[in-house]
């Protein structure tokens, strides 16, 4: 397959009004190239830029990346990493041995080593251990160039005193690996509360009358562990260099990349940003009709009081906001905003209810509860009045809230305001700010949303096809809005079209394909994609080029016709987070598109174009499918 953008892919997208095509693939997931897979992938190594290119000529105009902080030994969420600093697994090893700072002994060690070579997953741990080993060396040979005067490694040592005189995240953020270190890889809540050591809790947010002791403390634990902090540095100047590196190529190559703003925190953000939350409160995910149980997060909440200052200049949280969009929107070409209700109208729950599931389904929204009497402490940060509520409603339903003033919209709006002066000071394209609105959508996010012109997603998967107004239906979709079949949270539509088959819910999904797809005569199409699960599949993604939207996403699983999960919400399951792109995936593209075994796109996009009577291309959809080699319509 050539490198080159497809001409015919390429034209059928702009008859079809499509402007954005992103391709959607985790950190994590990028494939090992062929004698280089240390068992964790990444976007800036020889399998991430074959992955981009491969993207490149089926018409991607983007790489949706997922959360790139740094994780932990026990949890490979990405959606739990750190908010500033990058994740060390992302490091491509084998530049660092090009560059001299790491052996190829040691790199080849790391290829044998790994039990999952080839494999689908992601060998977690064992990559952990073997790069936090790797990145030893590479420091211990950073210090001696240093000490040898050399050019390369005197040039990276004046970036990474600049970025730590520079970035206070960074200072923080190194600090608390050295106390996980100090504290026997405890978690900082469990860290002693009696004696010098209970200062370790409090050394970014000291109470009054402690700022003295918790400045010593801090600084003896800097010149105890230099070492650790500085080799943390020269970790994340490192990814810094390979990241803008690899935008680089992308830009390059015709593809944006788009980074991914987790709406949780870490446990390292959390220690040092704890002056900035919001204490007895948890934010989460409330009831709905796709999770009628709602999702306890246990993740922080920004405290609304420091949103501003008295003047009603921005406050500290605000800085906040700026500072953490401004590095992204430097560093990439657009966001996807994780669960954008958690910076407009958080919901929240108590921290102090034994039974997280009772806490987080009775919870309420943070500015939407000025008088409930199991929330007394929310009615302090309450922007709207008693009498702009409908009591009838249940706490998280979208109607909650029935009107808004001017005024109200402007105190709802104040994070996503300060995000979007961000995306103007880059130079950056509303278009590229994606908003994850799922099943719900509270009238204060919509009218946020709606204040800056941003789309929302579409999961058509989650349609629900009996309610003609549901808004996960394509055909409900607005021009601006993001329309895909699923994410990494959902099942693949290959697994899903199985599931389908031969159900009530099979024909159901056939038949309202068919008519969307074909119709003029849909008997036909529906009896076809009823009998066979990857017509199915196809027609679901057709589906999502015939809608209003102009922008389209994919998941790389649906890409590549994988039935394994990613992520399953609400799981501690071992798989969740670890599955990869296969390492042939070029091979069994193009040996199984011919089939309608892995996504064809010109299958998809020649039946798209056959449901538009009003465009008349022709010669166009001959060449979709003559380049198809296999039809969803037979």
């Amino acid at each position: 397959m050539s490198n080159l953008p497809d001409t015919s892919i390429r034209e059928a997208m702009r008859l079809l009004g499509k402007t954005d095509f992103l391709l959607a693939v985790h950190d994590a997931s990028f494939p090992g190239a062929d004698g280089e897979d240390t068992g964790r992938g990444s976007p800036y190594n020889q399998g991430g830029h074959d992955l981009a290119l491969f993207a490149r000529s089926l018409g991607f105009t983007g790489l949706q990346l997922g959360p790139q902080g740094q994780t932990s030994s026990v949890n490979p969420s990405p959606y739990d990493g750190t908010l500033f600093s990058r994740n060390i697994l992302s490091l491509d090893m084998k530049k660092l041995v090009d560059q001299g700072l790491l052996s190829r002994r040691t790199w080849e060690t790391m290829l044998v080593d790994n039990p999952l070579h080839g494999g689908r997953r992601v060998s977690y741990l064992q990559a952990f251990v073997a790069c936090n080993r790797a990145l030893d060396e590479v420091y211990d040979a950073f210090i001696t160039a240093r000490k040898k005067g050399d050019s390369a490694a005197l040039s990276l040592n004046m970036e990474i005193k600049s970025l730590w005189s520079s970035a206070r995240w960074l200072r923080d953020d190194a600090l608390y690996e050295v106390l996980i270190l100090e504290h026997g890889d405890l978690p900082w809540r469990q860290w002693p509360q009696q004696g010098e050591a209970a200062l370790d809790r409090v050394l970014c947010a000291p109470p009054a009358g402690m700022e003295s002791a918790c400045a010593l403390r801090r600084h003896a634990l800097e010149i105890k562990y230099a070492r650790i902090l500085e080799r943390y540095s020269l970790a994340q100047q490192l990814l810094l260099r390979q990241h803008l590196a690899f935008r680089e190529r992308m830009l390059a190559m015709g593809l944006k990349i788009y980074g991914d703003v987790q709406v949780g925190f870490s446990q390292s953000d959390a220690w040092s940003l704890q002056g900035l939350l919001l204490n007895n409160y948890f934010m989460g995910a409330p009831p709905s009709r796709t999770n009628v149980e709602g999702q306890p997060w246990s993740y922080q909440v920004l405290n609304p009081a420091l949103y501003q200052d008295a003047e009603e200049k921005p406050g500290p949280v605000l800085d906040l906001v700026a500072e953490r969009l401004g590095k992204m929107l430097y560093e990439f070409d657009g966001l996807r905003l994780d669960h954008p209700h958690g910076l407009v109208c958080p919901w929240v729950y108590r921290t102090d209810d034994p039974d997280p599931y009772h806490a987080v389904q009775n919870g309420a929204r943070l500015f939407s509860s000025p008088d409930l009497a199991d929330h007394p402490a929310l009615a302090g940060h309450a922007i709207v009045r008693p009498e702009q509520l409908n009591r009838d409603r249940p706490r998280y339903a979208d109607d909650w809230v029935h009107d808004l003033t001017p005024e109200q919209e402007k105190q709802y709006a104040l994070i996503l305001d300060a995000l979007m002066e961000q995306v103007l000071a880059n130079g950056r394209r509303k278009e590229d700010i994606l908003c994850e609105v799922l099943s719900t959508e509270p009238l204060p996010l919509r009218v946020v949303r709606l204040r800056h012109g941003l789309g929302r997603f579409r999961v058509t998967q989650k349609a629900d096809l009996d309610n003609s107004g549901d808004v996960y239906r394509s055909e409900n979709a607005q021009p601006q809005d993001w329309v895909m079949v699923g994410n990494h949270d959902t099942p693949t539509i290959w697994r899903l079209a199985k599931k389908w088959q031969g159900d009530a819910e099979g024909m159901k999904q056939a038949r309202y394909l068919a008519r969307r797809l074909n119709p003029s005569a849909p008997d036909a199409l529906a009896a076809a994609l009823a009998a066979d699960p990857r017509r199915l599949a196809h027609a679901k993604v057709a589906d999502l080029f015939v809608s209003p939207a102009r922008h389209v996403m994919l998941f790389f699983a649906d890409l590549f016709g994988l039935e394994e999960n990613y992520n399953v919400p609400g799981t501690s399951d071992q798989d969740n987070w670890t599955l990869r792109v296969p390492h042939d995936f070029s091979r069994r593209y193009e040996e199984g598109r011919k089939r309608g075994e892995v996504l064809n796109l010109h299958a998809v996009l020649a039946l798209a174009l056959r449901a538009r009577s009003d465009i008349q291309c022709t010669e166009l959809i001959a060449r979709l499918e003559a380049k198809a080699g296999w039809a969803v319509n037979p």
